[in-house]
C-alpha cells in the first residue's frame, strides 16, 4: 500500500500533470459536472465492490470532485491545507467547540 496522502502531496502531484492555467470557469464547469456524477452514484448507492471496480461508484466520484477541487486552489495559488487548518479555527469560534486537530 503506499503511504498516506497529504492535501499537501496531492496539491504537488495534481501539479506535475495538469498544466491548464487561467482555467477558473473550465474547473468550475467539470466540478459541477462531477458533483452532479456524484449525487447520482449516491442516489443510486453505486459503491465499489470487493474487486474495487471503481467505474461510475460514488468513490470514483468523490475522487472527481476532490480532484477539480485541488486544480482550482492550484490554478489559484491556494494551500488547501493551510485553508483547512484556518477554517477549522473560524469553525471552532462559529460553534463553539475544541479544535478537531487538537
Amino acid at each position: 500500500m503506499k503511504d498516506d496522502l497529504t492535501i499537501r502531496r496531492l496539491q504537488e502531484c495534481i501539479k506535475t500533470i495538469d498544466h491548464k492555467n487561467n482555467s477558473n470557469g473550465k474547473y468550475m464547469l467539470k466540478l459541477m459536472e462531477e458533483v452532479g456524477e456524484l449525487a447520482e452514484a449516491i442516489r443510486k448507492n453505486k459503491r465499489m465492490g470487493k474487486e474495487k471496480y471503481i467505474k461510475g461508484t460514488i468513490e470514483e466520484e468523490l475522487q472527481d470532485v476532490l480532484y477539480y477541487i485541488v486544480c482550482l486552489a492550484n490554478i489559484n495559488d491556494i494551500n488547501l491545507q493551510e485553508c483547512i487548518y484556518l477554517k477549522e479555527n473560524l469553525n471552532c469560534e462559529k460553534y463553539n467547540r475544541n479544535n478537531m486537530f487538537d
